[in-house]
């Protein structure tokens, strides 16, 4: 299925960005270069490739862990600001990033 303008309008509108026609014209055979690329993976060959679930261990078997996985009380504000470099009224204060 080609990518048309009207796809391009459409994922511009999700993103919540104003493009020009410009654009437009730019990003569309952009976009469709970079999924025919990506479609390219659909004629790999991977009958023989396991799948990875979970990661790095088989399906059903017990992973290692360092503590039983239970639910637990919050630290709370004071602790949780107990050691805080500059602690401002019950919060962190950071640095201001412009």
């Amino acid at each position: 299925m080609p990518i048309t303008e009207k796809d391009i309008r459409h994922i511009a509108q999700l993103a919540h960005l104003e493009i020009t026609e410009e654009e437009l014209q730019s990003f569309t055979p952009q976009i469709a270069g970079i999924i025919a690329y990506v479609e390219q993976l659909n004629e790999l060959d991977t009958s023989d490739v396991d799948p990875a679930i979970g990661g790095l261990t088989a399906e059903g078997e017990a992973t290692d862990s360092s503590r039983d996985d239970a639910p637990h009380g919050s630290l709370g504000q004071a602790v949780a600001l107990d050691q805080a470099p500059e602690p401002s009224s019950g919060h962190f204060r950071v640095p201001k990033i412009l």
